[in-house]
């Protein structure tokens, strides 16, 4: 091409703006960056209280208020690695809906709940503690329940209704738990538990790792739970227990992000092919926009403030007793039962014939990930909302109206 032909060219273009690409300003940048301060537990619940069940036994509980009319207990289990603020904002849209009240429990082994064999994770062991949990709370009156388990909570859900320990237990929601692809996932289990950072610098900079991973995509829930799944590696205390976090402490983090640019994005790094002239010059103008996000050795190696409140990798040897036989017992039980999936590609074969047979009503949510009533807890309180009043389990509170479900 002539410098003629690009002259001509080139007066025929927009002009460019000076110093690069569109909002490198950092004025711009700054505005950008999330804010991760944590979230506090009383924004969402009425109360929290350690529960003695035995000498052995003690569970953190958070619970809501009690409605205005008669309700039921909204029973809510975490999965593995969660905590019961996991259902933070779930619970704060759902009482907004119907009449209920929500009960959510930190797990043996989660949480801020403390018993004496912590390891033992086994599908009865933990329906057992929730029904002796419950026979503490209600003595002698036991209100209706219904329970909600998400993942490793919808299975242990299953097997508690299965087990029928205790009475007024009235339906079931499963929240993006199946058999066969929870079987199948197994196999990488380890790797993806190895794959995860095993300390964080603080508190600030483990919820922006939770958004950045994908683990969970709505921020505002990642500002509550991911404190639930922490602890300090000083005190050996769930890192709620540092909450909140001085003004100083907060200012800190905002400027030790983990990752070292704030418009990292979650992506295989992109290599341009050899010979190729263009990509030095692109580079420079582009920056480090998108590389992929690391970590950087001072939170890897020298502020090793917070770890993992639970070693997952080491309940391996349950894993296969939490889903074997799942959808079978979930067909079986003589409750209304509900599944929540973030994909319509979970389903195994017993619980598509279940499904084309009504035996359950199904629901898929899209555009979230597997958290699904972390990332979008509305829609997630308005379809368990609806099939609570369409079984007469619940009232309406205020305008809320009933729709079908869509699948």
């Amino acid at each position: 091409m002539s410098s003629l032909q690009r002259t001509m060219l080139k007066g025929k273009l927009p002009p460019t703006i000076p110093g690069g690409r569109i909002g490198r300003a950092d004025s711009f940048k700054k505005s950008r960056i999330r804010d991760y301060k944590p979230g506090m537990w009383n924004e969402f619940f009425a109360e929290k209280e350690d529960v003695t069940v035995d000498e052995q036994r003690t569970f953190r509980v958070y619970r809501t208020k009690q409605p205005d009319k008669p309700g039921p207990v909204l029973l809510l289990l975490h999965g593995g690695g969660y905590s019961a603020l996991t259902w933070a904002h779930f619970c704060s849209e759902v009482t907004s809906m119907i009449h209920c009240q929500c009960l959510c429990i930190d797990l043996r082994g989660h949480g801020d709940s403390k018993v004496d064999d912590e390891d033992d994770l086994s599908a009865d062991t933990l329906a057992k503690d929730i029904a002796d949990l419950l026979l503490k709370l209600y003595p002698e009156d036991m209100p209706q329940v219904y329970v909600v388990g998400h993942s490793m909570g919808g299975a242990i859900a299953v097997h508690f209704a299965h087990m029928a320990l205790v009475p007024n237990l009235i339906g079931i929601t499963v929240i993006d738990v199946v058999e066969g692809t929870a079987m199948e996932a197994l196999a990488s289990m380890q790797s993806f538990l190895r794959s995860r950072p095993k300390y964080f610098q603080s508190i600030p900079n483990a919820i922006e790792w939770c958004i950045r991973s994908g683990q969970v995509r709505n921020v505002d829930s990642a500002k509550v739970s991911m404190p639930g799944q922490i602890i300090n590696c000083t005190t050996n205390k769930l890192a709620t227990n540092d909450l909140p976090l001085p003004d100083d402490v907060l200012e800190e983090a905002h400027h030790t992000s983990m990752f070292p640019n704030p418009f990292s994005i979650s992506e295989d790094e992109e290599v341009s092919p050899p010979g190729d002239e263009t990509s030095e010059g692109e580079s420079a103008a582009a920056g480090t926009d998108f590389k992929k996000p690391v970590t950087t050795k001072a939170n890897t190696d020298a502020a090793k403030n917070y770890t993992w409140r639970i070693d997952l990798s080491k309940s391996e040897k349950y894993w296969v007793g939490w889903f074997s036989g799942l959808s079978d017992k979930f067909l079986n039980l003589r409750l209304p039962k509900q599944l929540l999936l973030a994909s319509i590609d979970g389903l195994d074969r017993t619980l598509t014939v279940g499904q084309m047979q009504g035996r359950f009503q199904m629901q898929v949510l899209a555009r979230c990930g597997h958290a699904v009533h972390e990332d979008r807890p509305h829609e997630v309180a308005e379809v368990i909302s609806g099939y609570l009043i369409r079984n007469r389990f619940a009232e309406a509170a205020g305008e809320f109206r009933c729709h079908m479900p869509s699948c």
